[in-house]
């Protein structure tokens, strides 16, 4: 099965884009700490009667494996799907297919933090094309125009909320393959979502966002439901089964299926397409990664 791991992180990434271009939009009215609280406790609480043959493997668990799990609920769970969120719901302001291509300069923060934190050097290379793909996201974003970050406008917020998104989920799968190193993508998946919801109470009973709970109407219930079968606990079983099994430039790779699912929806369903310099810019943006990740395979290849 090893050689159809890849398909896996695909098919994953293609949910997300559903679930961003489709679903989370819907939840727009309500604070975005209770819509990651709400969603993430459902997957837990739904996966919660499956874990008990895991209980040995989790007693198992080093005191490295249990802060490898915290980074990633915190920075993956909590911080990174709380920021993603907060830019999908300018759903009336900015074509969010921006916001979804954003997300793909994940790679360039991925390898650089490896090279920060694990002492990893790059060539010159990655620099150039690092910097390259920055370049096409300020184009793939703003086109022409020159963005006043404090002017408070909705496509300069979301696409800063994107980036720290980008930043968070990058450092967040770092961290998962350490996490994954001793357990099963099940077990990987569970202790993900339970951390995650743990954290998000007591971030929603602080900020007192939880009173907001009778705000959320039946369809939005329908919504979580399905995001808690379709694009939340199942995409991160494909993920994680899929990441597990391939290396992480691998899958940085696989993971552009998630802006071409994007603009796609975004085009069928509402219409929106990017501009020319729009368009030039996500390409820049899109091959710079794929250049990235290729340096990044070849490094891996030479030193295995």
């Amino acid at each position: 099965m090893k050689k159809f791991a890849p398909f896996f992180v695909i098919l994953a990434a293609s949910l997300w884009a559903v679930d961003g271009i489709v679903l989370r939009p819907s939840l727009y009215n309500l604070p975005v700490t209770l819509v990651v609280f709400i969603e993430s406790t459902i997957v837990a609480l739904l996966l919660t009667p499956f874990m008990y043959k895991y209980f040995d493997d989790v007693k198992k668990l080093t005191s490295k494996d249990w802060l490898a799990y915290f980074g990633v609920a915190i920075l993956g769970g909590a911080i990174g799907t709380m920021a993603i969120t907060k830019a999908l719901f300018y759903v009336n302001y900015v074509n969010l297919s921006i916001v979804i291509l954003i997300q793909k300069l994940q790679p360039v923060f991925a390898i650089s933090l490896a090279a920060i934190f694990l002492k990893e050097k790059q060539p010159r290379e990655f620099f150039i094309w690092a910097a390259l793909a920055i370049i096409g996201a300020y184009f793939m974003t703003f086109g022409l125009h020159i963005p006043n970050i404090f002017s408070g406008d909705k496509t300069t917020m979301a696409a800063l909320f994107a980036l720290l998104a980008a930043i968070s989920f990058s450092s967040s799968t770092v961290l998962s393959k350490r996490a994954l190193k001793n357990v099963s993508f099940e077990l990987g998946t569970y202790l993900r979502f339970a951390i995650t919801s743990v954290i998000m109470l007591i971030i929603v009973v602080a900020s007192g966002t939880l009173n907001s709970a009778t705000d959320v109407s039946t369809k939005q219930i329908y919504i979580f439901i399905l995001i808690a079968f379709t694009t939340g606990g199942p995409a991160i079983f494909l993920y994680y089964y899929g990441l597990k099994r391939i290396s992480a430039s691998v899958a940085s790779i696989c993971e552009l299926a998630f802006p071409l699912t994007a603009v796609i929806l975004e085009f069928v369903l509402r219409d929106n397409i990017l501009g020319p310099v729009q368009w030039a810019g996500a390409l820049i943006l899109l091959f710079s990664i794929l250049r990235i990740t290729r340096i990044h395979a070849i490094i891996a290849k030479n030193t295995s």
